[in-house]
């Protein structure tokens, strides 16, 4: 049995049946695990009417809200496959006019895992579940993505031996990825990354131009015959695949981290003290003129760091009354 310190006010002992301040606010469905982290440190969040601070835990019996609104848990995992049109861009941004959320117009808040580039299409998963964000997207993990690429040209034996082997793109060399020829000018390609347009970077290297860029599997899951603009649930045999797939990931993003030792900056050794001559002075009683010492400089208050600002996201209130 534990004692609790925070921010229940008393002495008696609890359960230790708790849960992450973040993840009990991923659970309700509102946001990711790491958009909670955000909310926390911009000081929107309470536990029992005071401020909450990343690390804190919940207990059976604690009240958590956002900006003064509670947060309720969800009812049901969702878990979506989603084939997305090319123009359609995954974002939850509502400012973004071409944003997934709007185009689907599913009836309770979901977002994407992971993205797929405005000018592609094909397969997106969506989700209400933070922690299988979470650990389905850590780099680690090497879960497989698979595409079908039309290029502006002929495919080459040397461009699939140069693309399968690894291309630098943005400073840095891509992974090894399996890669064979469809047809012409149409290629598959297996990725275990996900860089920022990567497929599209790796073509331009080689002088290549990507055509059309159709993603046909995520892990376990295959876009099959869903048509263009079209969602399915995931069924829960393909979600027990996923669960199995990533069962080596830690489901608290704490845990995850391997702490890393601070490199030891050593210190630069003292200079020598000039010896002292043994001169006398010239002049007699007159003393012989100090160096002066530069005066510090002023600290400018421009230096200072600017606090944080609050983010523009959706607030907790305006989310519930958007379900409604």
């Amino acid at each position: 049995m534990k004692q609790r310190y925070f921010p229940k006010k008393t002495n008696t002992p609890v359960s230790d049946d708790s849960v992450s301040l973040n993840k009990y606010i991923s659970d309700s469905g509102f946001c990711s695990r790491r958009e909670a982290d955000t909310y926390i440190e911009q000081g929107r969040v309470t536990i029992n009417n005071e401020d909450a601070t990343k690390g804190n835990r919940v207990y059976p019996g604690d009240v958590v809200e956002i900006d003064g609104e509670p947060i309720r848990k969800k009812v049901k995992t969702i878990y979506i496959a989603f084939n997305k049109p090319a123009g359609v861009t995954s974002t939850t941004d509502t400012k973004d006019k071409t944003n997934i959320v709007d185009y689907l117009k599913f009836p309770q808040r979901i977002f994407p895992i992971g993205r797929l580039d405005k000018d592609s299409e094909g397969i997106i998963f969506l989700t209400n579940d933070g922690d299988v964000v979470n650990k389905i997207l850590r780099a680690g993990n090497n879960h497989e993505k698979e595409y079908i690429v039309v290029v502006d040209k002929p495919v080459t034996p040397e461009f699939i031996k140069q693309m399968s082997s690894g291309v630098k793109i943005m400073g840095q060399w891509t992974k090894p990825c399996k890669i064979t020829q469809e047809g012409k000018s149409v290629f598959r390609i297996i990725l275990t990354q996900g860089l920022n347009r990567q497929i599209r970077r790796m073509c331009e290297t080689l002088d290549y131009k990507v055509v059309r860029l159709n993603r046909i599997r995520i892990m376990n899951v295959h876009l099959g015959k869903l048509p263009v603009g079209h969602w399915r649930y995931l069924t829960p045999e393909e979600m027990d695949t996923i669960q199995k797939m990533v069962s080596d990931s830690s489901k608290t993003e704490e845990a995850s981290r391997i702490e890393r030792k601070k490199p030891e900056v050593k210190k630069p050794a003292p200079k020598p003290e000039p010896a002292k001559s043994k001169e006398a002075p010239k002049g007699k009683g007159k003393d012989v003129p100090k160096e002066k010492k530069a005066a510090p400089k002023e600290q400018n208050d421009n230096d200072a760091s600017e606090k944080p600002h609050k983010s523009k996201k959706l607030s907790y209130k305006e989310f519930r009354q958007k379900k409604k």
